[in-house]
């Protein structure tokens, strides 16, 4: 008996199961699906022009689409170079507005077309403050609204307190057609308080623009490691999918390593890439069949907050 196609989901996510619940998992494929979320994440070099850079990442959105994805997340700051390896004020005239965004508006077009949402990382200008953001666009093309960057890092090759001051948005959930998601923005994915705050939030899924690779400052540190390790605990602790999309190449000096992913809510990586490899990755849940495990943990059941003020602390 053939599959219907809306209920296709990836093969690594079903073997990840234990053989009891897989033998219900793989039945449960032959019923209509409830409440699934297909996504697809987007790795590629931006090593480009804007122009050049937008119009792959556009080709990439169009590709996910294709393959049924209804969330596709490109990696961060995608629309030029990673900049902030230097600190240069040329960039700052990167920056724009929120609204009217010219980078954000192309993919609004494009979210409305295709039937998608889409979290657009940009460089945005808001008076005389800058910020590293996200808008998030539901698949209507409407921009549900802005995320600022939270925590900002300092360091060789990614000198981002330059140009960047910490988000003021506080942590934000997105109720779009297709899922509420939890975005964070690259460093913030190395802090487990803004993944708890976010599934606290309602987060269905976790995701992650990014752009993370060699340091500089010390050319034997490879975190390409601890950098999945850390979204993968995010994901155990709070029973919640998560997904990174990282860029590739090599930009000045500095190399980008990819290894973009999907992770499912057990923290077992359904989907991967490499250093090198420019494309999509997809994966789809049950999120019906998710919040009944995150319920049976009691990893939010059994939360001590009245012990937590430390985590508050200066």
């Amino acid at each position: 008996m053939a599959v219907p196609s809306t209920a296709r989901l990836n093969t690594k996510l079903i073997t990840a199961l234990p053989v009891v619940e897989r033998r219900k998992f793989t039945l449960s494929l032959l019923m209509p699906m409830t409440d699934h979320l297909a996504i697809a994440v987007i790795q590629t070099d931006l090593s480009g022009s804007r122009q050049e850079n937008v119009a792959k990442v556009k080709e990439l959105v169009r590709l996910s689409a294709s393959k049924g994805a209804r969330v596709i997340l490109p990696s961060e700051l995608f629309a030029g170079i990673y900049f902030c390896q230097q600190e240069r004020d040329e960039y700052f005239a990167w920056a724009e507005p929120a609204s009217p965004n010219t980078l954000v508006q192309e993919f609004q077009e494009l979210a409305d077309q295709l039937n998608v949402v889409l979290p657009i990382s940009f460089f945005e200008k808001a008076g005389q403050c800058y910020y590293n953001s996200v808008a998030v666009i539901d698949s209507n093309g409407q921009v549900l609204g802005i995320y600022r960057k939270s925590h900002i890092p300092d360091g060789p090759g990614y000198e981002e307190k330059f140009y960047f001051r910490p988000g003021n948005t506080g942590f934000k959930v997105w109720q779009t057609k297709f899922g509420r998601l939890g975005i964070g923005i690259c460093w913030d994915q190395w802090f487990p308080e803004c993944a708890r705050a976010m599934v606290l939030m309602g987060a269905d899924i976790l995701l992650y623009p990014t752009a993370i690779g060699s340091e500089p400052s010390d050319p034997n540190l490879d975190t390409s490691r601890l950098w999945r390790r850390a979204m993968v605990g995010h994901a155990v602790c709070n029973v919640v999918p998560v997904a990174a999309a990282n860029r590739i190449g090599t930009e000045r000096t500095q190399f980008f390593y990819g290894y973009s992913f999907i992770c499912d809510h057990r923290g077992d990586i359904v989907a991967e890439f490499g250093s090198t490899q420019e494309g999509v990755l997809t994966a789809e849940f049950d999120l019906d069949l998710i919040a009944r495990h995150r319920a049976s943990f009691g990893f939010f059941r059994d939360r001590r907050p009245e012990l937590y003020g430390i985590l508050t602390a200066e």
